[in-house]
């Protein structure tokens, strides 16, 4: 039986495959060896490529269930089977809950939690074709764990992206396995857009116990592992990458309030 996370001979779907994470996932793909498709809306502003080795993209909005069977169709025609889905399109803009209209919200639960499971059922079928099965990972995010305030629909999407993924692994085995990384904060190229210059993005990553934001590489290497033979027995995980996650709110509190006590006592 193979081993090791080599996935020379791979066909990989990445969705939203060609911009920060996604475009991160993607060339870690293509560095273990696998042949990687790369799809979303428009084309990135760069190709994604890795030691002469670039993704291929073809256009799909992922909401269109004649555009995500024709994309699958597609690469099949080309390279004959489909080893791994990444569903990894996705995202919101900022937007109190209360505020954001009834349309807003199932647009954001339609491309963060339907969308994957509409790819996931086309890719499945194929997959289940082969003798070799596949694989499916789901990018979700800690916003599904935790509060969401500004993205709530968002979170409420990826919190059901992790139930989809138990759910999945169950009906889908033994052929297909499914799993999903659970991303913290990750320092993308838009990264300015949401913390300022490198002060700002210096200071967000010191909150995060490892000292900075993940790259996209990171999340990357994470779904090679779960695509890989490494995983061959997980199926139905979620694999949380944020870095030790965010310290609790009330030990910045309690150290505050002793350093202002602390000062105070010194003035006297």
């Amino acid at each position: 039986m193979e081993t090791g996370s080599n996935m020379t001979g791979s066909v990989v779907l990445v969705t939203g495959g060609v911009r920060g994470v996604g475009a991160g996932i993607s060339r870690t793909f293509l560095r273990a060896g696998a042949t990687v498709v790369a799809c979303a809306r428009r084309p990135g502003d760069d190709p994604v490529e890795v030691d002469g080795r670039a993704a291929e993209f073809l256009p799909c909005d992922i909401r269109d269930p004649e555009q995500v069977q024709g994309l699958v169709d597609r690469i099949v025609e080309r390279h004959g089977r489909l080893d791994v889905l990444v569903n990894n399109a996705g995202g919101a803009p900022f937007a109190l809950a209360a505020d954001a209209s009834p349309k807003f919200h199932s647009k954001i639960v339609e491309l963060n939690l339907l969308a994957p499971l509409l790819v996931s059922q086309v890719a499945n079928a194929q997959m289940q074709t082969q003798d070799s099965g596949g694989a499916i990972v789901n990018i979700s995010s800690v916003s599904g764990s935790r509060p969401s305030p500004g993205t709530a629909a968002y979170g409420a999407a990826k919190a059901g992206v992790d139930s989809l993924t138990t759910s999945l692994a169950v009906e889908w085995a033994p052929k297909v396995r499914v799993n999903s990384v659970v991303v913290g904060l990750v320092r993308t190229e838009l990264a300015h857009l949401h913390y300022g210059d490198e002060a700002g993005i210096a200071a967000v990553g010191n909150t995060v116990p490892l000292g900075r934001m993940a790259c996209p590489e990171d999340v990357g290497n994470c779904a090679v592992f779960l695509a890989s033979p490494l995983a061959a027995y997980v199926s139905g995980s979620t694999l949380t990458v944020h870095g030790g996650g965010e310290r609790p709110a009330f030990l910045a509190a309690a150290t505050a309030s002793t350093s202002a006590t602390a000062s105070t006592e010194e003035k006297a």
